[in-house]
């Protein structure tokens, strides 16, 4: 038996829809400027750029309900929808045709980000990891088992603060598919049951206030409905 000097911390899981089991989050993946008016909006040119991929620590990961703290060091907390891939059999170097195979299953996912702290880290060449991998900055609804959901190539991907539309867009509008997600980063890391990665977001990306109310969705695949709180 393995003796530690402190009780680990709680496994991070997510919840599976319709079921008393929990889904255990090994490491989380984030594509970048994955749609095109998103890369747009940030100012690059979506077309010359092959998927490249920055992490989150697990336990970010927490249930889209509730209150989500407003995080310090920040004064632009921004929004970004996502639908996320929860990766449920071990592959490396993955061919793309084979990808799917590797899928348990699908939610929806938010990639919180303080981006005056990103905007500073891009300027100064710095990585972007204070920006991006803060406490509950990845809120995911429950998943859903490939079996109920099937691969979803299209569907409508949304998000709403306090009721106003702020981002929108279809899953058909990805730069690179999830099947192509998958293979590209398996080339560089081995991936494992447990692993999530989150698939880039639509534009529309905005700030969020102490207050407000997010709820978020993709057609066929879930929704998610948080409020925004004062730490």
């Amino acid at each position: 038996m393995t003796r530690y000097v402190f009780t680990p911390s709680e496994t991070p899981s997510l919840a599976v829809q319709d079921s008393d089991s929990r889904f255990p989050v090994r490491r989380v993946f984030c594509v970048g400027r994955n749609y095109s008016e998103h890369a747009r909006e940030m100012g690059h040119d979506p077309d010359r750029e092959p998927p490249f991929f920055f992490m989150k620590p697990a336990d970010a990961v927490v249930a889209g309900q509730g209150q989500i703290p407003f995080p310090p060091l920040t004064r632009e907390l921004h929004h970004e929808v996502e639908l996320v891939v929860a990766i449920g059999k071990a592959g490396q170097e993955i061919a793309p045709d084979a990808a799917l195979d590797h899928v348990w299953g699908y939610g929806v996912g938010i990639d919180l980000t303080r981006r005056d702290i990103q905007a500073q880290a891009k300027k100064l060449g710095r990585p972007w990891d204070w920006a991006k991998g803060f406490d509950y900055s990845a809120p995911c609804s429950a998943l859903r088992p490939v079996s109920a959901v099937g691969h979803p190539g299209q569907g409508k991907i949304w998000l709403n603060v306090n009721g106003t539309v702020r981002q929108t867009g279809n899953l058909d509008e990805q730069i690179w598919g999830v099947a192509e997600v998958i293979s590209h980063a398996s080339h560089s890391v081995g991936l494992q049951p447990g692993d999530l990665i989150f698939t880039g977001t639509p534009a529309g990306v905005g700030a969020l206030q102490p207050g407000d109310v997010v709820t978020a969705g993709i057609d066929g695949i879930g929704q998610i409905e948080f409020s925004v709180a004062l730490r």
